[in-house]
């Protein structure tokens, strides 16, 4: 009995219990790709092996309690955080127990008291203690797209002999009887909906109770005199004070920063420039608004920006912006079909059709007869089934959308610049639609300004006066200004948008950040070995300009929320950017205490920025699908992914340390074993921010699906991986409480593979997995494959030559102790 009771109570047992836990997790998520969700269900989640698991963790939670006497040692911030982990667990099996949940389709004037429930014994029809109908299913999308804006029933309810009326759309529930009603999806001829319907008013208040007690417990954690934080915080003071000796340091650096344009050296190309566009006419005509192919209204400026980036991967060609390359095409088509501008990055592709390596003109896709080059090869691409299609066929569909693209704007086609007055889906067109639909005055002008305008532009070009063109300009403006009655032709908006484009923020940033977190790197190294006051000017400058750059980051994300009309992290792109800018800042939160956190941090945001950039990343503005549009999406993603940069700082630290082990001397031991655990207590700190952060952030998530789609926790892969992130890092942070694994080299290690969890959540389960997330998806995320490869060649490398190194020379305590050998 006293071995079982050692056992349960051994943090041993612990740490074995969630390594289990976090292996069936993670292998649920690729059961349920191979199989279904419905066996990854009955094979783990639902399994009674998988609740006997849990079942040990809360029991493993309570005996280390009593044996370790934590309540007599006023840990009441740890108690109240893992308590609150077993009354999330309780509530989550009241959920499976005692809940109900199922599905209501209606047609309209249709009514019903039932609802459909599906379980892995089949389906079956449940009875409601009320009636409703659907009086009307409305669905809304973006003007001028086919993309749904929001999507609503409108009921009436009968209950208890009383008729009531309700609406219901995506964000706003009714609840009625303790079972609430969520839109969930419709019926293709927009004439019937589908509501998903949810009773379990036990297990969610048990639920949210323990939510509330999570909140309560970190911040006892972070605040309480006798927790861990505060425990790493007084000995890394009192550890600073000991820090005296000199170091020389040389670093090389790299050139991340990359050309902003291609240059391409082509005789055709030389020939078109010859002919430029005024750079104050471009101005102008960036600045007319033009409806994408989503419905957002945006200046012209963008669109043009967008396009190029798309079929050049750059936002210039030659000496031309964008504008003046748009304007150029129109007026010069014979010309542009010739020149190699259009990007192709498979080989493979080009010789199988005999194109130019890397860049192709439009002329080149057709052959002598005028025949489309791909058309075959395309259509045997297209009969394929997704999962079966290669890399050549995907590259191929690519090309084929990028020549197209082309086509389009030769056509003058693709640029919608025309509202029509009272339209009912408030679609605009372009110079090359149907334009007949437009009556009165308007028909003539829609149809001749534009061609109206390119032969004045082509005259400007010969004589140099471009007030002709000017003044078209300013007439198409007009006609948009009277025609249209949307709100998001907003003339403030269209300015700020044009001002965004044209500081070009976030690239600006990134210098920034590359350039003054590697002069901080270099001397905060110099700093730590001599003191000089000149030494300390300079950091302290230094420290400033990245103040003003992180400021610069901050106005460009405001910018682009007020822009968007949505918080700034709603997809790969804007989160990318919000991780470097939160990055920064928890560097700037522990500035004071290290700085050379704070240049690993800068220097940090300045690759993430620096990734953001690569073309696979979309910075396009898209309108929000209808299910984010909550305010619980907003506070979700802003403190998970606030998380993601504090684990950064710490993989960064883990491989200083690492580094900085391999340097380890006989003559330098004393010195670079205080630093060595100097960052080591800042790396156990900001993993405690990470892992409250992470927490907290995804358990928002888990309300913001509650009350979009009636349930708190559905094992979507992307949560799951969120989860196995937790555990992971529990793992790392829990390490030292066993003697033998008690070390400054396992934890530091531990720190940078734990990382791995979080690349696997924001970019992995997108492309291994699939899932009902969006804010990390991109297709091409397998382009940093090549970086991962060498980046786990490198941690490799450190981790195996640094245990070498420690293990002849390093005697150092741990994070948690000082006289546990390394």
């Amino acid at each position: 009995m006293k071995n079982i009771e050692k056992l349960l109570s051994s943090y041993t047992t612990t740490i074995v219990l969630l390594v289990l836990y976090a292996i069936g997790l993670g292998g649920a998520t690729f059961i349920e790709k191979y199989f279904d969700t419905l066996a990854a269900k009955n094979l783990v989640y639902y399994s009674p092996l998988f609740f006997l698991l849990q079942f040990l963790l809360v029991v493993n939670f309570v005996a280390v309690c009593f044996r370790y006497k934590l309540f007599a040692r006023k840990k009441w911030g740890m108690l109240v955080v893992h308590f609150s982990f077993v009354v999330i667990l309780l509530g989550a099996f009241v959920s499976h127990l005692f809940g109900e949940e199922g599905v209501m389709h209606l047609r309209e004037g249709e009514k019903s008291k039932q609802m459909m429930v599906y379980t892995s014994a089949g389906t079956y029809a449940r009875s409601l203690p009320f009636e409703v109908e659907l009086l009307k299913f409305t669905l809304t999308r973006y003007p001028g797209s086919s993309s749904p804006s929001s999507y609503e029933s409108e009921l009436r309810l009968y209950v208890d002999g009383e008729i009531r009326e309700a609406r219901v759309y995506m964000n706003n529930v009714l609840d009625l009887k303790g079972y609430r009603f969520f839109q969930a999806s419709y019926d293709t001829d927009e004439k019937g909906t589908i509501l998903s319907v949810n009773r379990d008013v036990a297990g969610r208040s048990i639920t949210y109770v323990g939510y509330c007690c999570l909140l309560i417990g970190f911040i006892l954690c972070f605040t309480g005199r006798h927790s861990r934080f505060r425990q790493l915080a007084r000995r890394l003071k009192a550890l600073r004070s000991e820090v005296r000796i000199i170091l020389f340091m040389v670093l090389a650096g790299i050139n991340l920063f990359g050309a902003e344009a291609k240059k391409v050296p082509n005789p055709v190309l030389d020939a078109v420039q010859r002919y430029a566009i005024d750079p104050a006419h471009a101005e102008k005509f960036g600045i007319l608004a033009v409806q994408s192919s989503n419905g957002r209204v945006q200046p012209m400026n963008t669109f043009s920006s967008e396009i190029l980036r798309k079929l050049h991967k750059a936002a210039t060609i030659g000496n031309m912006n964008s504008d003046q390359f748009l304007i150029s095409l129109w007026a010069l088509p014979d010309m542009w079909m010739r020149v190699p501008f259009i990007v192709v990055s498979n080989e493979e592709l080009t010789e199988a059709f005999g194109l130019s390596k890397d860049e192709i003109a439009y002329v080149e896709a057709f052959d002598h007869t005028g025949k489309y080059k791909l058309q075959d090869r395309l259509e045997e691409a297209y009969h394929k089934m997704p999962a079966e299609r290669t890399s050549f066929d995907k590259d191929l569909m690519k090309l084929d959308e990028k020549i197209n693209i082309v086509r389009q704007l030769l056509d003058l086609q693709l640029v919608r610049l025309f509202p029509k007055k009272e339209a009912a889906d408030q679609t605009w067109y372009t110079a090359g639609d149907e334009l007949s639909v437009f009556a009165g005055e308007d028909y003539p002008f829609v149809a001749r300004i534009i061609p109206w305008y390119i032969g004045e532009v082509q005259a400007a070009m010969q004589a140099g006066d471009w007030s002709e063109a000017d003044e078209l300009v300013g007439m198409i403006a007009s006609y948009q200004q009277k025609r249209t009655t949307l709100q998001d032709l907003n003339p403030r908006r269209i300015q700020m948008e044009i001002r965004y484009n044209r500081l070009n923020i976030f690239a600006k940033a990134k210098k920034g950040y590359l350039i003054l977190g590697g002069l901080l790197l270099v001397f905060s190294f110099i700093t730590m070995f001599r003191k000089r006051r000149w030494l300390t000017v300079v950091t302290q400058v230094l420290s400033l300009a990245v103040g003003l750059v992180f400021l610069f980051h901050l106005g460009g994300m405001v910018m682009r929320g007020y822009i968007s009309g949505y918080a700034p992290w709603s997809n790969a792109y804007e989160t990318m950017v919000y991780v470097a800018w939160a990055t920064v800042l928890a560097g700037i939160l522990f500035a004071r205490r290290s700085p050379l956190t704070f240049a690993l941090a800068t220097l940090f945001g300045g690759v993430i920025l620096f990734v953001s950039g690569l073309n696979w990343m979309d910075p396009q503005i898209n309108p929000l699908m209808p299910v984010l549009k909550s305010p619980w999406l907003m506070f979700h993603v802003a403190v998970i992914v606030a998380a993601y940069g504090f684990f950064g700082i710490s993989c960064l630290i883990g491989l200083t340390n690492q580094g900085m082990m391999l340097g380890l001397k006989e003559k330098n031991r004393a010195f670079l074993s205080l630093r060595i655990k100097e960052l080591t207590l800042i790396n156990e700190m900001s993993l405690w921010i990470g892992l409250a952060l992470m927490t907290i952030g995804t358990f928002l998530g888990a309300v913001w699906a509650n009350e979009s789609w009636g349930r708190y926790w559905g094992w979507d892969p992307k949560e799951t991986w969120a989860l196995i992130t937790m555990v992971v890092y529990a793992i790392t942070l829990h390490l030292r409480l066993i003697k033998r694994w008690d070390n400054v080299w396992l934890f530091n290690l531990m720190s940078v593979l734990s990382f791995a969890s979080v690349l696997m959540t924001y970019f992995g389960v997108n492309y291994f997995l699939s899932g009902m997330h969006s804010y990390g998806q991109n297709d091409s995320v397998n382009h940093l494959f090549m970086y991962l490869y060498i980046a786990a060649g490198v941690v490799f490398f450190l981790a195996i030559f640094s245990y070498i190194r420690c293990k002849k020379r390093f005697t150092a305590g741990s994070s948690a102790s000082t006289n546990n050998p390394i």
